[in-house]
């Protein structure tokens, strides 16, 4: 029988953060050219409604920067920017990235020290491949724990007096 109590699950945790980052799921990157301007970068963003942040890609598919939600509000909302500038304007430069063949761990730690959302992964050339956001590593967690997340009660550490249920 699993254990099922909160530190038998979290102590299975720390072998799970050192697998590699191929072994998540990740996202498609949405990206643009050098030179994009502004309005369409963000026109790109509201059109998927799924994404956060644009990449900016040279013709071989390095990553040149990244304009993130955190960029567009803090830097461009309710400013009367041109949005006809290009992309570069406002983007970051040299963002942080990580290879598929380092852990799990470092995407985290990225996404909580840098409070990253999206933490780029790229090749050995730059070459941009692919996007890992929180929810693709806690996708993953869940998935390792399926018998456990769905047996717990609501708040692990909440003993029941009776069986609840028909």
């Amino acid at each position: 029988m699993t254990d099922l109590t909160e530190r038998a699950v979290v102590s299975r945790v720390p072998g799970l953060l050192d697998e590699k980052l191929k072994t998540l799921s990740r996202r498609d990157p949405l990206t643009v050219a050098p030179g994009t301007s502004l309005r369409k970068s963000l026109e790109l963003i509201h059109s998927t409604g799924i994404a956060d942040s644009v990449f900016v890609v040279d013709a071989q598919g390095r990553l040149v920067g990244v304009l993130a939600e955190r960029d567009i509000f803090a830097r461009l909302i309710g400013t009367g920017a041109d949005m006809d500038r290009p992309v570069e304007v406002l983007m970051v430069d040299h963002p942080n990235t990580l290879h598929l063949d380092e852990p799990i761990r470092r995407a985290i730690e990225l996404m909580q020290t840098g409070r990253f959302r999206n933490v780029p992964l790229v090749d050995d050339d730059g070459v941009l491949i692919g996007v890992v956001r929180p929810v693709d590593v806690l996708k993953y967690l869940a998935e390792a724990f399926p018998e456990e997340l769905l047996n717990l009660p609501p708040r692990p550490h909440q003993r029941m007096a009776a069986t609840e249920g028909a």
